[in-house]
C-alpha cells in the first residue's frame, strides 16, 4: 500500500512551533532524531498488513553477559565438584522445578513462569550472541553488536506502527550510554525510524526523569516548578486549540506534540504514581524500579519494552572488589560466588515482583515475559587471578550450547520445564530449541505473522523470521 507524503504547511514553520512555549519541543531526540522526525521516518515507510492483536505487549528482561544456568535454573547438585556450584537447589511450589538457594521467591511462584532449559546456539562471543538471540538469525559476524538484522523489538515496533495511543510502541530502559547498538537493539535495514525510545539511569533515584515526556530539572526543582509546569502546558494546549495551529502541522509533528501533552504518556512513566508498597515490592533498585516501569508502560499500551538488568552495584548497594558489572563472570572478572551472592537476591526480587504484578492485574494473558542472557556459562568450572583481586578465584567462560531462561504470562501454560541438558549441563539432552523458537512464540502471541517480509538494503524481501516454531507446550491449550 503506497501512502503520500505530507509536509509541513500553515502559518507557523515547524521550528518555530516546535520552540513554542520555551519548553524547547524541538531538542527532543531519539537516537539522534527528533520525536517528530521519527514518527515522520516511521509514516514514510511501505506498509503491510499485519494481523495483530493490539491488546498483547512483551516485556523482555535482557541480562547482558550471559547468566549461568548451572547455578540458577538447571542446577546439578550431585556432579563433580570441578563442574558444580557452591550453591545448593531449593524445591519450588511445582514438583521438578528446583532453583538456586538465592531466589527463593522464584521458589514460591514457580507455577507462574516456565523454564526453558534446552536453548542454545553457537556464537561464544558477546556481540555475536547478542545479535543470534536479539534478532533470531545468523549474524553475519561473530563479533561486535551493531546488528545487521533487526532486533525483534524494532520489527514489532514496524510491524504496529500505525497503533497509535500517545506512547511510543517500543521502549528500552537501559544504562546511559550503553544503549542500541551496545546491547544489538539496533532496527538494521528498517531504518532509524525503528530504534527503541530510550529510558536511560536509574529510576529509583531521586533525581530520574524521562526526556521528551519530563523537563530537565532536578527532584527538588521538579517538586517546586509541578503545578507550574502543568499550568504552562495546559497554556500551551488551549492556544492550540485556539490557533487551530495543530491543522498547519503533518499529522506526525501532531503525534510527536501530543506524545509530550499528553496525561497519558505523563502518567505511564511517573513512578510516584505508584503506592510505596508496590516500590517496595519491586526493590528500591534500579533493577526493580525498571521493572515497574515496564509494568506500568505496557499497562498503558506499549508494545515491546526492553528492560536491562546489568549492573546490581547501584542504587546504594557497594561495589565488591571481586564483582563484575554485567553477568560475564569469567574468573579473571569476577569470584563467581561472591557476586551471585549479591546479584541473584535483587534479580529475584525484581523478577519475581514484576511476574506477580502480571497476575494480579489481569495482564497474564496480555503480556508476555521473557528473560534471557545472549548465552549460558561453561558447566566446567575455571580457576584464574582476578585482574581486580589479584588472587586466585572461581569463574564461568561463555557458553552457548546450552542455557537456562524463563517464561510468564502471555496466556501460556505455566509451571513446567521445557527441555533438559545432559548430566554435565553442556547440551540439549531433549527438546533442543534455538532463539528462533523463542521469538515464534513471542510473534505468535503478538499476532504477528513470521512469514511476513521487509525489504533489506538491497530491496530483497527478508522474512521477519527465517526459521522457528512456537514452543507448542506454552501455547494455551
Amino acid at each position: 500500500m503506497n501512502r503520500k507524503r505530507r509536509h509541513c504547511s500553515g502559518p507557523m514553520t515547524r521550528r518555530e512551533f516546535l520552540s513554542a512555549g520555551g519548553l524547547g519541543i524541538g531538542t527532543l531526540a531519539v537516537g539522534g532524531l527528533t520525536i517528530s522526525d521519527l514518527f515522520r521516518i516511521q509514516a514514510q515507510a511501505a506498509e503491510a498488513g499485519r494481523r495483530i492483536d493490539p491488546d498483547t505487549s512483551v516485556i523482555f528482561v535482557w541480562l547482558p553477559g550471559g547468566p549461568p544456568h548451572l547455578d540458577m535454573y538447571d542446577m546439578k547438585p550431585d556432579i563433580s565438584s570441578d563442574y558444580r556450584g557452591l550453591f545448593r537447589p531449593i524445591a519450588s511450589r511445582v514438583p521438578g522445578i528446583d532453583v538456586c538457594e538465592l531466589m527463593p521467591r522464584h521458589a514460591a511462584i514457580a507455577d507462574k513462569f516456565v523454564v526453558v532449559r534446552s536453548v542454545s546456539h553457537t556464537f561464544a562471543d558477546h556481540g555475536g550472541g547478542h545479535k543470534r538471540m536479539m534478532t533470531g538469525r545468523i549474524p553475519a559476524t561473530p563479533v561486535d553488536t551493531v546488528n545487521d538484522a533487526p532486533a525483534t523489538g524494532s520489527i514489532v515496533a514496524r510491524c504496529r506502527e500505525s497503533i497509535d495511543n500517545g506512547l511510543p510502541n517500543y521502549v528500552s530502559m537501559n544504562p546511559g550510554g550503553r544503549i542500541n547498538d551496545v546491547f544489538a537493539q539496533g532496527p538494521a535495514y528498517l531504518g532509524q525510524a525503528y530504534l527503541p525510545f530510550n529510558v536511560e539511569g536509574d529510576p529509583s533515584n531521586p533525581s530520574f526523569f524521562v526526556p521528551n515526556i519530563a523537563p530537565t530539572t532536578t527532584a527538588g526543582e521538579r517538586v517546586d516548578q509541578r503545578m507550574a509546569l502543568l499550568a504552562r502546558l495546559d497554556r500551551i494546549e488551549r492556544g492550540l486549540d485556539a490557533s487551530r495551529a495543530m491543522e498547519s502541522l503533518d499529522r506526525y509533528q501532531q503525534r510527536a506534540v501530543s506524545m509530550l501533552l499528553s496525561d497519558r504518556a505523563k502518567r505511564a512513566f511517573d513512578l510516584s504514581l505508584e503506592p510505596d508498597a508496590v516500590r517496595d515490592r519491586y526493590g528500591r533498585h534500579c533493577w526493580g524500579q525498571r521493572a515497574l516501569l515496564a509494568r506500568r508502560l505496557v499497562e498503558a499500551g506499549v508494545s515491546f519494552v526492553t528492560v536491562v538488568m546489568e549492573n546490581p552495584y547501584q542504587s546504594g548497594v557497594t561495589f565488591l572488589k571481586q564483582g563484575v558489572y554485567n553477568w560475564d563472570s569469567h574468573a579473571v572478572n569476577c569470584h563467581i560466588w561472591d557476586d551471585l551472592h549479591v546479584r541473584l537476591p535483587i534479580y529475584d526480587q525484581a523478577v519475581t515482583a514484576l511476574i506477580e504484578d502480571v497476575y494480579q492485574r489481569g495482564l497474564d494473558r496480555k503480556t508476555l515475559i521473557l528473560v534471557t542472557g545472549e548465552f549460558g556459562r561453561t558447566p566446567r568450572l575455571e580457576n584464574s587471578i582476578g585482574s581486580q583481586t589479584g588472587v586466585m578465584q572461581p569463574g564461568r567462560d561463555h557458553w552457548p550450547q546450552a542455557m537456562s531462561l524463563i517464561m510468564a504470562g502471555g496466556g501460556m501454560r505455566t509451571g513446567q520445564v521445557v527441555g533438559s541438558t545432559n548430566s554435565k549441563g553442556e547440551y540439549p539432552a531433549d527438546r533442543p530449541l534455538t532463539p528462533n523458537d523463542l521469538w515464534a512464540t513471542v510473534y505468535h502471541h503478538l499476532g504477528i505473522n513470521t512469514n511476513d517480509a521487509f525489504p533489506d538494503h538491497r530491496g530483497r524481501p527478508m522474512p521477519i523470521l527465517p526459521s522457528g516454531e512456537p514452543i507448542h507446550e506454552l501455547l494455551p491449550a
